[in-house]
């Protein structure tokens, strides 16, 4: 899910230094804000698939900061023709999805999955991919990419829409969850679960538009600050008045109280880069926490596909730990931290070994991590 930018135009044979970069932009043009709120999200996910923790979404929403850059990058890719940002777009999603899915299929394979025609959506993942109850744990995140790929096939559409009027646009995004929620229910099927996706994270995803525009850094501070707090008092509030009737004030649960949350809290996050500048240019000076956010940027598609084999995988390795004694007697096999430790040594083992087919997707040449990486192929 990379970045484009654009190049300075220069007169013919004329002279000139190399700009310097903007500010929270090291030179290859990356901003290290928007790169290390990617890395936490990453984290946070994989940290709430480990513990289960209710309060995870309230406390960092990564969902919907993860849709929030994503539309801010897809505006600023769409300063190009559309047809090859979409094709761009699907190209780079596709090869990962195709190569961590051959692994899981064959795996329902081989207990007992029978596919049917649904199987195209393993193919091109327009719906939730289907399987068994075996690998559901594996694919259940798939929804996430689903509902990333219709954004991307929307964006041209509803980014010529939100600059007839952004600010209204803006705001009117948060109306579909609230018609889903208090007027019409989707249908409890793939068509009405990517439904009420969209509408979840729809505000999230024009508001990066918005960050992209410069429309955010216009807004009044006051104006921005006090909606941000009435939507996440909104959507706190629906969680925790509704616990009775979902069982847990989990954000991930409750769709309209996850628009709410995350749009107040997203844009908080948007208006603080826009409005204030900023930025984490100073991460540069820690070498290895400065790769490690790399790292964690150029294999996104990895880890977050990848996660969740790794948590699985993580269970019966440990159970063969307790055939050491010296490992039962000094390890802590039976802490969630010590699955935790082990599923993060699996996700960077996924990421040496199948990272690259980031690289192949986005036609640039394979490498163990970013920074080993080789220039560019040609075309």
């Amino acid at each position: 899910m990379g970045a484009h930018s654009k190049g300075a135009v220069v007169a013919p044979g004329a002279t000139t230094a190399p700009p310097a970069p903007p500010r929270g932009r090291p030179a290859s043009g990356r901003d290290r804000y928007f790169d290390t709120l990617r890395a936490l999200a990453l984290i946070r996910v994989v940290t709430y698939h480990t513990f289960g923790w209710a309060w995870a979404g309230l406390v960092f929403p990564s969902m919907g900061i993860m849709f929030g850059l994503a539309g801010t990058l897809m505006a600023r890719s769409l300063e190009r023709p559309a047809l090859k940002v979409i094709r761009s777009r699907v190209r780079r999603l596709l090869p990962p999805f195709w190569f961590w899915g051959v692994f899981v299929v064959v795996a329902m394979l081989i207990h007992g999955w029978i596919p049917d025609w649904r199987i195209v959506y393993w193919v091109v993942p327009l719906g939730d991919p289907p399987g068994n109850a075996w690998g559901e744990q594996a694919w259940e995140i798939l929804w996430y990419l689903r509902t990333y790929l219709w954004f991307v096939l929307l964006s041209p559409l509803l980014l010529r829409v939100f600059r007839l009027a952004p600010v209204p646009v803006l705001l009117a995004s948060l109306a579909p969850i609230v018609v889903f929620q208090y007027v019409w229910q989707p249908p409890d099927n793939r068509f009405g679960t990517g439904l009420l996706d969209l509408a979840t994270y729809l505000f999230c995803w024009v508001l990066g538009f918005a960050h992209r525009d410069g429309v955010l850094a216009r807004l009044r501070p006051a104006a921005v600050v006090l909606l941000s707090l009435a939507a996440l008092a909104y959507g706190g509030w629906y969680a925790f008045a509704h616990q009775g009737e979902y069982g847990t004030y989990d954000l991930d649960d409750i769709p309209l109280a996850q628009a709410f949350w995350s749009a107040g809290f997203v844009t908080l996050l948007m208006y603080s880069k826009a409005r204030l500048g900023v930025d984490f240019a100073g991460l540069a000076r820690f070498r290895r926490l400065d790769r490690v956010v790399t790292v964690f940027n150029a294999r996104a598609v990895t880890v977050y596909l990848w996660h969740e084999l790794a948590l699985v995988l993580a269970v019966p390795l440990i159970d063969q730990f307790w055939k050491v004694p010296a490992f039962e007697t000094y390890l802590p096999l039976e802490s969630q931290w010590f699955l935790f430790g082990v599923g993060w040594v699996l996700i960077a083992a996924s990421v040496l070994a199948c990272g690259w087919v980031e690289d192949v997707a986005a036609r640039k040449r394979p490498g163990l991590l970013p920074w080993d990486r080789p220039a560019r192929m040609a075309g």
